[in-house]
């Protein structure tokens, strides 16, 4: 099932985003996020860009979120999107729906530019985003660093 976040799923949320800050480079964070800290971000943005997450068998499995691409504004139409799945989940297609359905969200909400960064290397990434028309806009090299290398950053964009 996939809904609306609810503050009291700030806790799985954040065990599911901890593993991909100890163990990746998918998110430059360096420090675990608390679940008090991650209900803080939720809401933050929850209100105004759509969070959601995929439950199965009552736990949460996977989130998906928009935030604000810039502050100003101009930029009030243009989100970045970002999706983190339980690690033991991936490749079963579930990123594709939850993806597909916070597109819709945005879609409903009047969003208009998308974007989606991704560091690299991150193949299933860069395959999720093509599938759903998301296009390469932007290749950053050497922005972020993490666990002792120099990692780049894509962007990838849809317009709605």
């Amino acid at each position: 099932m996939i809904r609306p976040v609810q503050l009291n799923d700030a806790a799985a949320i954040a065990e599911i985003y901890n593993h991909y800050i100890l163990h990746s480079t998918v998110t430059f964070e360096k420090e675990i996020v608390s679940s008090e800290q991650m209900a803080h971000r939720i809401s933050n943005h929850s209100s105004h860009h759509p969070w959601l997450v995929l439950e199965e068998n009552k736990a949460i499995i996977a989130y998906a979120f928009a935030t604000p691409w810039k502050g100003r504004a101009a930029y009030q139409l243009s989100v970045e999107t970002s999706i983190y799945l339980s690690f033991n989940h991936q490749g079963k297609g579930i990123g594709t729906r939850l993806y597909t359905q916070l597109i819709e969200t945005l879609k409903l909400k009047n969003f208009h530019s998308l974007l989606g960064g991704i560091a690299l290397p991150n193949e299933k990434s860069i395959r999720l985003h093509q599938k759903l028309g998301f296009k390469k806009v932007a290749h950053l090299k050497e922005v972020g660093y993490k666990f002792d290398r120099w990692v780049d950053v894509t962007y990838w964009q849809i317009l709605l």
